[in-house]
């Protein structure tokens, strides 16, 4: 791009100096009240009675709801399957985790509340508990939901070219079992609503305040549940969210119980979450069982994959789940050429806290399984790591894989080579031998992805079997929508859709705004916070599955380049010049061969706004256009089950090498080398932070994070003593970062995005690295997370497995 770049976040100075707009510094509504939730202690019981009279009397308490309200009130969430699962924002016959909403209460103040809450009697009958993905698919496993007839929430099976036959002719068939874990984002701000149910003569509305990032297909979800019109609902987001890498998209839930809350004490209701209900009730990204086989020839080549998928989603199937089986559908064969796909994906219920959106959602898990089987492809075969991965990357671009995702560009083996320069390898094999001759562990690890951005939601609904999908009900789109305007002094506003949660939207679509209208960027301000009333959005706008550098640059791109229609209309007049011979640079509107022939900028948008009638024939006297990006290529799946399930899809190639004390099997990363192609890179300074955030959020699922349950249902990880996240002491290692830029043909500024690449191949490179350390032990990795207590066990197991 030819602009003059501002290299550092102008999001920044409000944000280090306490100015930051949060939405618990906000106070939009006089006379707020304020909520406590009083929720379950129990993983599974029958809800018998709740006594509400003793906190309804407490002084200060304006309302107390509890399921009999929300039952009257309310109707279940609108589910992505017909799955009998129905699901309410509180338990209403039985509660199914520990922390699940059961009664809210309202009244002046925190405090007042939460002493209100500790004398709701909640009459319990407990319940057999079913813990873990493997004890929900056992036929004799208490069922969690009663309608259904199983634990088992969807099951699809698919399958794509001649599977069996290449099973058959393979000279090595490899297999392999895997876990991820449940680990989510952990923000540093929680869950904060604000809701305020109104009557009126043409019935009720709700307006509310939630640091909800999206997607906007909780809109009518939430007005589904409520039993009004989505154009009665009206939420606004503030400007500021402190973090959300996909956890606050499961916020909705809360947004009704608030307004709820809100029509039952005549007031709006302010509700902020504390961390432990955050660690309790929240959203976790699923974890899943997996079982993974390839076809491979004699020469390592691998030509057919069979994949079984079992995600535990929690107690619902909460909407969009099964979202994280099939946000990867169309990039399932990863970075290879493997021409025949199997498929199973399932999801089970079980007595803990509901999945949704974590960053990377969907890859993660996917590529744990796949590079973990990549590596014992390449022991079956003989060859190097590198080399089997070589030997099956993907090399002519557009490529369509088998389950139709159609990669746009790449170079993938250019990426490859450079990540292992990067690394000096031959290095790092030399360290090895020397730690091995010590006594010591040290082990290198690879993790190749192809990086899926700009997703389609359509993949949503290959949860349901193609006969049972209407015609004319199919969904598709990563559509983003725009507005810009200029004012009479040529000052220049962009409004986005997206609702940024620390990337520096503002900054980069600020560029783009300025590069495109020929404007420094002083000239260019950006609008972030949202209202679903005023903002240009639509279904699918929204954070996540990095939709903002290839779409919403789109269609900044797409109203920018209206604007300068009009305004190089208006200077046509001022210069007596043809339109289509000047340029907008440097402020000015110029001839294109003799730049002393110019006007400001400025004044030609003032001729738009105060001459209207001197524009040439044809030209609207308007500087507000809006622009709705929406690409062609992503359409609905297929009858046969195909989708290009992403817009984008650029690539990371990792490697990483660790040591593991002998004594204490304490790892320590030693050298990490990554390398990412996402397109034109918009702003370096930005796609770095992007590249270390996801490292630094892939190293907690990798060695540190996980949502862990007892037996009995009970959470054993509801605080920071026991769920541990890395900090910058863990973060210190040798980090080489590098790029490849093979630029997108289907987005105008060829941008991919960026920002969940590493958290999908860090950690299975980390576990092929520890593998590759413990490989003279016999010691198998087949789940994470990785630390020194997980080392003693397998060693131990390995040992008496060998003893017996």
């Amino acid at each position: 791009m030819s602009g003059k770049w501002t290299p550092s976040r102008i999001e920044d100075g409000p944000l280090v100096t306490g100015r930051g707009r949060f939405l618990d510094d906000m106070d939009p509504l006089p006379g707020t009240l304020v909520a406590a939730v009083v929720r379950s202690t129990q993983p599974h019981a029958r809800i018998r009675g709740v006594d509400m009279s003793r906190a309804r009397a407490h002084p200060g308490v304006a309302a107390v709801i509890g399921p009999d309200e929300v039952l009257a009130a309310l109707r279940p969430f609108p589910l992505s399957t017909g799955a009998p699962m129905h699901y309410y924002p509180t338990g209403t016959d039985r509660v199914r985790f520990v922390g699940e909403p059961v009664a809210v209460v309202v009244a002046t103040d925190r405090y007042t509340a939460e002493d209100a809450a500790e004398l709701v009697a909640i009459d319990y009958e407990p319940l057999d508990v079913v813990v873990g993905a493997r004890a929900a698919l056992a036929e004799d496993a208490p069922r969690l939901h009663e309608d259904a007839e199983s634990n088992v929430a969807t099951d699809r099976t698919f399958s794509f070219g001649e599977v069996d036959e290449v099973f058959a002719e393979a000279a090595h068939v490899v297999e392999g079992e895997y876990d991820f874990p449940r680990y989510s984002s952990v923000p540093m701000e929680c869950y904060s609503v604000i809701a305020d149910w109104r009557e009126g003569a043409d019935g009720p509305s709700v307006e509310a305040w939630a640091n909800f990032h999206g997607p906007f297909t909780m809109v009518p979800v939430m007005a589904g549940a409520l039993g009004i019109p989505t154009s009665k609902v009206r939420l606004h987001v503030p400007a500021d969210i402190g973090g959300s890498f996909g956890i606050k998209a499961g916020i909705y839930p809360y947004v009704v119980l608030m307004a709820l809350a809100s029509k039952h004490s005549g007031t709006p209701v302010r509700w902020t979450e504390d961390r432990i209900e955050h660690l309790l009730a929240s959203s976790t990204g699923a974890d899943r069982v997996m079982r993974f086989a390839a076809a491979v020839t004699a020469d390592g080549t691998v030509t057919g994959l069979k994949v079984d998928l079992v995600d535990n989603v929690g107690a619902y199937l909460r909407p969009p789940e099964p979202s994280t089986l099939y946000r990867c559908f169309g990039n399932i064969t990863g970075p290879y050429t493997i021409g025949a796909v199997q498929i199973r994906a399932r999801a089970v219920v079980t007595n803990s806290m509901p999945t949704g959106l974590n960053r990377g959602f969907g890859g993660q898990q996917l590529y744990f399984g796949l590079e973990r089987l990549m590596d014992a492809v390449a022991d079956a075969t003989g060859l190097d790591v590198v080399d089997v991965r070589r030997r099956n990357l993907i090399r002519g671009f557009p490529y369509e894989t088998p389950t139709g995702g159609v990669y746009d560009s790449g170079d993938y083996h250019a990426a490859v080579d450079l990540a292992v320069k990067n690394a000096d390898l031959a290095e790092l094999r030399a360290r090895q031998e020397a730690a091995r001759a010590e006594g010591a562990y040290y082990g290198i690890g690879v993790g190749l992805v192809t990086d899926p951005s700009g997703t389609n939601i359509g993949y949503v609904g290959l949860a349901t079997p193609a006969e049972q999908r209407k015609p004319g009900r199919d969904k598709s789109g990563s559509t983003e929508h725009v507005r810009i305007s200029v004012d009479m002094q040529g000052l220049v506003t962009v409004m986005l859709g997206s609702v940024p949660q620390g990337q520096g939207h503002a900054t980069v679509a600020r560029q783009v705004a300025a590069d495109r209208l020929g404007l420094p960027v002083e000239a260019v301000r950006v609008v972030v916070d949202m209202d679903t009333a005023t903002t240009p959005w639509t279904v699918t706008s929204g954070s996540y599955s990095s939709r903002f550098a290839p779409l919403v640059t789109s269609a900044v791109v797409q109203a920018a380049d209206r604007i300068a229609h009009t305004v190089r209309a208006a200077a046509s007049v001022m210069l007596d010049l043809p339109p289509e011979e000047l340029e907008l640079a440097d402020g000015t509107v110029r001839h294109r061969d003799d730049p002393s022939r110019a006007v400001q900028f400025r004044h030609a948008a003032g001729v738009v706004h105060w001459d209207p009638g001197a524009l040439p024939e044809g030209t609207p006297a308007r500087l507000y256009e809006e622009a709705a990006f929406t690409p062609r290529e992503v359409k609905a799946a297929t009858r046969d089950d195909r989708i290009n399930s992403s817009l984008c899809y650029g690539f990371v190639a990792e490697l990483v090498a660790v040591r593991i004390d002998p004594d204490t099997l304490e790892i320590t990363i030693d050298r990490v080398s990554s390398v990412h192609d996402a397109g034109t890179v918009l702003n370096q300074q930005l796609l770095d932070g992007q590249v270390h955030g996801a490292l630094t959020h892939a190293l907690g699922g990798a060695m540190y994070e996980e949502f862990t349950y007892a037996e009995s249902g009970q959470p054993t990880s509801g605080t920071f003593l026991d769920y541990l996240c890395p900090t910058s002491a863990e973060t210190g290692y040798d980090l080489r970062t590098d790029h490849v830029v093979t630029p997108s043909p289907l987005t105008p500024l060829g941008a991919k995005g960026s920002g969940e690449g590493s958290s999908m191949s860090f950690p299975v490179a980390l576990a092929n690295a520890v593998a590759d350390a413990l490989r003279p032990t016999g010691v198998e990795i087949t789940k994470l997370p990785l630390h020194g207590e997980v080392l003693h066990q397998l060693l131990e197991n390995t040992t008496q497995k060998e003893l017996s």
